[in-house]
């Protein structure tokens, strides 16, 4: 019992080091601008880089974490990221930076495998509730990382900030060494190398085009033919998984209406909660001469997220003991995205003050706590254990997808809403973005609504 109680705990840190350290990059795009002298645009791929590398890693490491080696692939994982980690804090020029900040992100995908850990080596019921509790400590250490990066970053410069990754990533590898266990024997440890460089490139391209805002405006028919290409891509993986015996990911099963529906309302969600978590970043640190906004700093404007952090830990908890008296736990992730589209409404209604800012923070918060908890009990309830990390995976890779695009999608409003000459959007801008979000929770809300319809049928034909 004792080596039990010490994995849970373990896990968790795990989940969230990892997803703390990922986000570093957001509050310290204009720091590393200023220390590296490099553009915006270039110190913005401090967090792509570290959205692309987790993105194609995930599904590799789910594979890797469904078979016999499940133990050495997340020490070899965290070992990347704690070198990432080093490469961040020495004296190196800009591009080993991003090279850092790529092998950081290879640790996002560590999420999926400790959601296996737990499936395999905790009671049921007692596994289910950590599952829940690691998705959502995987979305709230975003609220983490923000606040400390841009406090260490406001009093001893960027190295400090990513000194705390270096930190933080090393203690996770000594927990990960002294804490989990072997996986169960008799797991085939094949990798389909074909299928994981093809769902790379497409991952690549999708991600790429996502975070290229310039490209799009100002090269269409280039950005529109990388989106084709793409597109090929994902259906030549298809068939690649179709036809291996060893696939990435069992597509078969991701064509399963409960998961092929999770998979859709968590992309949904993702657009809209990076989306709202854009906008509400952005408007704060607006300098008031543009008629809207507070001027905040980096820090404080980190603050505003504690909201989310907070009551995301309490809406997870809570859908941890709801979901064993509600029978469809598709409804919650209906519930869970009504709250989303709550907080969409209350910033586009209500945002003259920083309590407003606090509060839609608070409920998106609240909403993405519930959606991460419900989640995995979707997915996994018609899912082998042998392959809960490898589905997981999948479904992570969605929602990096979600983010990117609905970070992207906020950019493009703003943009569209930014006068010539000007260098602030209008304030009927982020309205316009918030509706939008609001329409991205009604398509997620409704997924949700039908995998319960379709769940009520197979149990009353």
């Amino acid at each position: 019992m004792s080596g039990t109680r010490l994995l849970v705990p373990a896990l968790v840190f795990i989940a969230l080091v990892v997803a703390a350290v990922a986000s570093l990059g957001t509050p310290l795009i204009t720091s590393v601008a200023t220390s590296f002298h490099v553009s915006l645009d270039s110190a913005q791929w401090t967090l792509t880089v570290a959205l692309l590398s987790g993105a194609v890693a995930t599904p590799v490491l789910g594979r890797l974490g469904a078979g016999p080696h499940r133990r050495a692939t997340i020490l070899a994982t965290l070992a990347v990221v704690v070198a990432g980690s080093a490469l961040t804090v020495l004296p190196l020029p800009f591009a080993w930076l991003l090279a850092g900040r790529a092998a950081q992100g290879v640790g996002l995908g560590l999420t999926a495998l400790m959601m296996g850990v737990a499936r395999d080596h905790l009671p049921e019921e007692r596994g289910a509730a950590v599952i829940a509790l690691i998705s959502v400590v995987s979305i709230i250490g975003v609220g983490v990382g923000y606040p400390l990066a841009a406090l260490l970053a406001d009093l001893g410069g960027v190295r400090a900030a990513y000194g705390l990754g270096l930190l933080v990533t090393a203690a996770a590898l000594l927990t990960a060494w002294l804490s989990v266990p072997d996986a169960p024997e008799g797991r085939s440890g094949r990798v389909d190398v074909a299928g994981a460089v093809v769902l790379a490139a497409a991952l690549l391209l999708v991600l790429f085009l996502a975070g290229e805002r310039n490209l799009w405006s100002g090269h269409l028919a280039v950005a529109a033919g990388l989106a084709v290409v793409a597109v090929v891509l994902l259906c030549v993986w298809a068939v690649i998984e179709l036809r291996s015996s060893t696939p990435l990911v069992d597509v078969r099963a991701v064509r399963h209406p409960a998961v092929a529906g999770a998979n859709l309302a968590m992309f949904v969600g993702g657009i809209g909660m990076y989306l709202l978590l854009t906008l509400i970043t952005r408007y704060a640190q607006t300098s008031p001469g543009a008629g809207y906004g507070f001027g905040l700093t980096t820090f404080v404007a980190g603050l505003v997220l504690i909201p989310f952090s907070v009551l995301g830990f309490v809406a997870g908890k809570l859908t941890s003991r709801v979901r064993t008296r509600i029978a469809a736990p598709p409804l919650l992730l209906a519930g869970s995205a009504v709250v989303v589209g709550g907080g969409f409404a209350l910033f586009a209604a209500a945002r003259s003050n920083l309590a407003e800012l606090f509060a839609a923070m608070g409920v998106l918060g609240f909403g993405v706590g519930g959606f991460s908890a419900a989640m995995p009990g979707v997915i996994l309830a018609v899912t082998p254990k042998s392959e809960t990390s490898s589905a997981m995976s999948f479904n992570y890779v969605v929602r990096s997808v979600g983010y990117s695009l609905g970070s992207a999608i906020g950019g493009l409003v703003l943009a569209a809403g930014t006068g010539s000459g000007h260098l602030f959007p209008d304030n009927s801008a982020y309205t316009t973005a918030a509706l939008v979000g609001v329409g991205a929770m009604a398509v997620t809300t409704l997924t949700s609504l039908a995998l319960v319809r379709r769940r009520s049928s197979e149990i009353d034909p």
